[in-house]
């Protein structure tokens, strides 16, 4: 498999397809510039999506961060509120974040429009 162009390589690249070949298909660019890859089964399959990424990339306008664009689901709003059974649901991203475990336990401190949970054993941090 050979390396994709990326930065300029990528945008030089297009410009000389587009001298040889100017009714070429997305497809048949991204697959040119080196954006395939080869399933477990054998079977070749085109990214464009990626080829998109690294063009507009290399045209200086980034997106953000793989990391964040490989992220599901919502952001993170750092608030919660009660259900209608009174319980408080704390969401998953909140406790992968904070390295929780099932079982961990935690005391319960009131304070003026607030509420902190401080995980047993460990100091509340002021």
């Amino acid at each position: 498999m050979t390396e994709a162009f990326v930065g300029k390589a990528l945008l030089k690249k297009l410009k000389e397809l587009g001298k040889t070949d100017p009714n070429a298909t997305r497809r048949e660019l991204a697959s040119l510039c080196g954006y395939v890859k080869t399933t477990k089964k054998g079977v070749e399959r085109v990214n464009v999506a990626g080829f998109y990424e690294a063009l507009l990339e290399a045209r200086g306008l980034d997106l953000g961060s793989d990391t964040e664009s490989k992220r599901r689901g919502r952001e993170k709003t750092y608030r919660i509120s009660v259900q209608k059974n009174g319980q408080l649901l704390v969401g998953s991203a909140y406790t992968k974040g904070m390295n929780l475990e099932p079982g961990d336990e935690f005391d319960v401190k009131l304070g003026y429009k607030h509420i902190h949970l401080v995980k047993r054993g460990e100091e509340e941090e002021e």
